[in-house]
């Protein structure tokens, strides 16, 4: 196991934490890279790790079966994949998929729980995200339910964008299709319709964020209040 010594971590959630419970979280961290499409957890597995994403961010998806599934949250470097372990259920309730190829720090289950026994200032940090990340859920599955395609395009890419560190990154439609549980022609549709807006452009896999205002006009309520909530809980931005 790689011993990290940095002070800071690009995490935000591991950021909260006063510096020395955060080293004594971080010496029992390696750095891992995540690969686009990677899939670090099945639904219904044990988790056998949690992740701090630092530059990649990963999809949280319920199997919808037939090969198809819908995504029920997002995790990038504002938060960490695995925090059901701190309701002492060590069984993933969706997939883990890495939606955005990037770095993590990976943290052994049994390390984490120990960590978190030990430290009052983890345990708050991650309640506090456990709230948002149930929020969040609560949140997508109405947005999922009552709100047009487009509005949840745009949504999803303001999402990504936050997470991605750059204005361009890759996503096919056929995904796309995939974790927003649409037909991938209403995702051709409703990507078509934000670039003759000027708002984004799409080339070979390639989304690019134009306009970023413009796009948060397009995009549901839906991520004004989640954005929101994470401000309200988490702080910052």
């Amino acid at each position: 196991m790689s011993t990290i010594l940095a002070v800071t971590a690009p995490n935000r959630l591991l950021d909260s934490l006063p510096a020395t419970d955060r080293n004594l979280v971080l010496r029992h961290c390696e750095p891992v890279h995540l690969a686009f499409a990677e899939v670090l957890y099945l639904a219904g597995a044990r988790i056998p790790h949690v992740y701090f994403p630092t530059g990649g961010f990963v999809s949280l998806v319920t199997p919808m079966g037939g090969g198809s599934g819908l995504e029920v949250g997002l995790i990038g470097y504002e938060g960490m994949l695995g925090i059901t372990l701190m309701l002492d259920v060590d069984i993933a309730p969706f997939q883990a998929l890495v939606q955005g190829a990037g770095s993590a720090l990976r943290m052994p289950a049994t390390a984490f729980l120990a960590e978190l026994a030990r430290s009052h200032s983890l345990q708050i940090a991650t309640k506090r995200y456990l709230y948002v990340s149930m929020s969040q859920l609560a949140q997508t599955a109405a947005c999922n339910r009552f709100h047009q395609v487009e509005a949840r395009l745009a949504r999803w890419l303001l999402m990504t964008h936050d997470r991605a560190h750059t204005d361009t990154f890759h996503v096919t439609h056929i995904f796309l299709a995939y974790i927003l549980g649409v037909r991938r022609v209403g995702i051709t549709k409703a990507a078509l319709s934000l670039q003759e807006q000027a708002l984004i452009r799409y080339r070979r896999g390639d989304i690019t964020i134009l306009d970023r205002s413009g796009l948060e006009a397009a995009a549901c309520d839906c991520y004004r209040i989640e954005t929101e909530t994470y401000r309200r809980i988490l702080g910052g931005t």
